[in-house]
């Protein structure tokens, strides 16, 4: 499976950004979508954040998934990578 890469970073509420990755099948193309997704990641942590826009979010590449991400994307539609400051 091959997916897209959506490179995002969101300023958390007590100043420090978060970046994470959103991982979607390549053919999902909607932004509106992936930014449904990162929202819905969002809502999980304890800290409040800013809003998701193009800004914070934006197609990065498209590669081959592991196994782990295609399990979890055939699950949830989509899954996150966590990079900086998102916990």
């Amino acid at each position: 499976m091959k997916v897209a890469v959506w490179d995002t970073y969101v300023e958390r509420e007590d100043g420090h950004t978060m970046h994470f990755d959103i991982l979607v099948p390549s053919h999902i193309t909607n932004e509106q979508t992936i930014f449904k997704y990162g929202m819905d990641y969002l809502k999980t942590k304890p800290f409040k954040t800013n809003q998701l826009t193009t800004n914070e979010c934006r197609l990065c590449h498209i590669e081959q998934a592991s196994e782990a991400m295609i399990t979890a994307i055939e699950k949830d539609m989509y899954t996150i990578i966590e990079m900086e400051n998102c916990n």
